[in-house]
């Protein structure tokens, strides 16, 4: 009997001791995961923090490349032009070159002066829309990145202007000295009565009244388009009060 319970007790003991080993197994590997997953780090970032605020690092600023050539500035004053050539005036770097491009083709190299004033003259336009820019060349050849495209419009044709009220030599007899004067122009035109600008809607219609004297009153209605076109219409009103 006693041999059977010292068996017993020891076996108890064994199995104490295991469930202990086990438990600081699982004690220790959870240590190790906290140690590394969440102290670790955190004093690291506070030695790094420390340094950091003890001997603050300082910002490396690299130097532009001076050797970089930029690219130049080119000056034209509108958007569209009713003429087939035309000059073109810049900015660039003294001593180098400018080399012009209309829609990717190469078409003229100039030199920039001294004052770092370039200009092109008589540039061939095609009609319609041109996309031109610029590209500056040291003496090395090297070529600096393009410049800004400029979109330029080449039209020559007179803007559309029809007329709608009144007709032609148009007798007034009494009443109101007044006469309505409406049409419709080309889409982004200026109208102008006898020299005087009227609004034009954004579809290019206009409406407008007139003074009258008496006797003949002559009205010269124009429409210019941003190209600088121009289409002329004249009306003859005859006032009788």
């Amino acid at each position: 009997m006693s041999s059977r319970y010292k068996y017993r007790s020891v076996k108890r003991y064994q199995s104490k001791s295991k469930r202990r080993f086990l438990a600081t197994i699982i004690i220790i590997i959870f240590l190790f995961y906290v140690t590394f997953t969440w102290i670790l780090p955190f004093l690291i970032g506070g030695l790094g923090f420390i340094k950091n605020f003890t001997n603050p690092s300082h910002k490396v600023v690299t130097p532009l490349d001076q050797t970089t050539l930029a690219p130049p500035v080119l000056n034209i004053p509108y958007e569209a032009t009713n003429t087939a050539q035309i000059d073109i005036a810049g900015y660039g770097s003294p001593g180098a070159k400018v080399e012009l491009f209309l829609d990717d083709d190469k078409k003229q190299t100039v030199d920039v002066e001294g004052d770092g004033i370039f200009k092109f003259s008589d540039v061939s336009l095609s009609l319609g829309t041109n996309n031109i820019y610029g590209k500056s060349v040291d003496e090395k050849n090297q070529e600096s990145l393009p410049s800004k495209t400029l979109i330029i419009i080449f039209d020559n044709e007179k803007p559309t202007l029809n007329i709608s009220e009144p007709e032609d030599n148009k007798e007034i007899n009494g009443g109101d000295r007044k006469v309505k004067i409406s049409g419709k122009t080309e889409v982004g035109a200026s109208v102008y009565i006898n020299g005087n600008q009227v609004i034009v809607d954004k579809d290019g219609t206009f409406t407008t009244t007139q003074d009258l004297n008496e006797g003949d009153n002559n009205f010269e209605i124009k429409s210019i388009d941003v190209a600088n076109n121009s289409n002329e219409v004249s009306r003859k009103v005859v006032f009788h009060p």
